[in-house]
């Protein structure tokens, strides 16, 4: 009678003591004898978990976190599937799986190859990306149809490299279908993070999960690429000045040219100098220029008292209100001159009739 209780089932519960664990088949094995459920056995499922109960290979009865008494009502489709407490007995035969609900966070996927993508401004490109993902059980019994099959025990290490693949080829089709450039991308990860999660989260739901969390924390740009977007931030620091970053770029190189040492390198720097001189002259000019713009803009006239130019006709200075004098000035140093004057007495210079 002893071994005949022992085979009898009163009390069915799982105390998880893992981390990773999704799915736990209850022992229904002691020794080689099969053993049975009795009638009135208690059934505990704890929070964050769900107990399955399967005949025959077919998913019957689902329970939620609570304490149950299995009774026929207390296990209708098992009871109509007419294999429960046949022919009077006070016991029968089930599987009893547990599905681990909680969430699993923290799961890192990353690209192994590159996620090639067609750009506006650099064209064909092959950007990488890595990040965390999370996600927990919303349907133990269609869970364990798509993926658990028959083990003892099923773990996130069994599941966590097909969920990435999922994860990453719904990143490279997200990527094709919202044509957004690298540059927008690289700017708004969080935007384009959450259109990635809701475009992937029917796929899990179609395996009984939820992705509770996703997070790309980087994409990185080939090396040729990342230059060009550094080059374009000094575009955007010198404004549309494209001359005056060419001619930076064109006295970069004569320096490079200038630091070899070598015979070769000296004719190397002789030929970028005389290629390149035409632009360095150029930069001086604009330096001039800009030096010049605010006297040829003024009409060559200063005010004596504070210097500041004038405009031509003008009887009062604009800064300091000081009376003008209709006597011709000197259009470098602002000096009055003789009517009649073809040099300037202070400073020398040729002044225009």
């Amino acid at each position: 009678m002893g071994w005949f209780k022992s085979q009898l089932l009163k009390i069915i519960e799982w105390k998880d003591d893992t981390k990773d664990t999704i799915v736990y088949r209850f022992p229904m094995f002691d020794g080689k004898k099969e053993r049975e459920i009795m009638r009135g056995s208690s059934l505990t499922v704890r929070e964050s978990q769900a107990a399955v109960f399967v005949n025959r290979g077919q998913i019957a009865d689902v329970f939620g976190p609570g304490e149950y008494k299995l009774e026929t009502r207390t296990l209708p489709i098992l009871t109509s599937l007419g294999h429960i407490f046949y022919d009077g007995d006070s016991k029968f035969k089930a599987e009893v799986y547990f599905v681990n609900t909680k969430q699993f966070t923290n799961q890192k996927w990353g690209t192994a190859n590159p996620i090639t993508m067609r750009d506006a401004d650099f064209g064909v490109i092959r950007i990488r990306g890595y990040g965390v993902f999370s996600f927990r059980v919303i349907n133990p019994a269609l869970f364990l149809k798509a993926l658990f099959g028959t083990n003892s025990q099923f773990t996130v290490d069994d599941i966590n490299q097909y969920l990435k693949s999922m994860l990453i080829s719904c990143i490279t089709d997200t990527i094709a279908e919202s044509k957004v450039s690298a540059l927008d991308l690289a700017s708004n990860l969080q935007e384009f993070n959450d259109l990635c999660q809701s475009n992937i989260q029917h796929k899990f739901e179609e395996l009984g999960l939820s992705l509770t969390n996703l997070t790309i924390e980087n994409i990185s740009f080939p090396e040729n690429i990342e230059k060009a977007l550094d080059e374009r931030a000094t575009l955007g620091i010198l404004g549309d000045k494209m001359g005056v970053y060419a001619q930076k770029k064109a006295a970069d190189a004569l320096g490079d040219a200038a630091k070899n040492s070598g015979t070769a390198g000296s004719f190397i720097g002789m030929g970028i100098g005389q290629t390149m001189g035409g632009a360095m002259s150029g930069v001086f000019s604009n330096i001039q220029n800009a030096k010049d713009e605010p006297k040829q803009q003024s009409g060559g006239k200063f005010c004596p008292n504070c210097g500041a130019a004038v405009g031509a006709g003008a009887k009062f200075c604009p800064e300091c209100g000081n009376k003008l004098s209709s006597e011709r000035v000197c259009p470098e140093c602002g000096k009055p001159v003789k009517p009649t004057a073809k040099f300037c007495p202070e400073c020398g210079s040729k002044i225009d009739k």
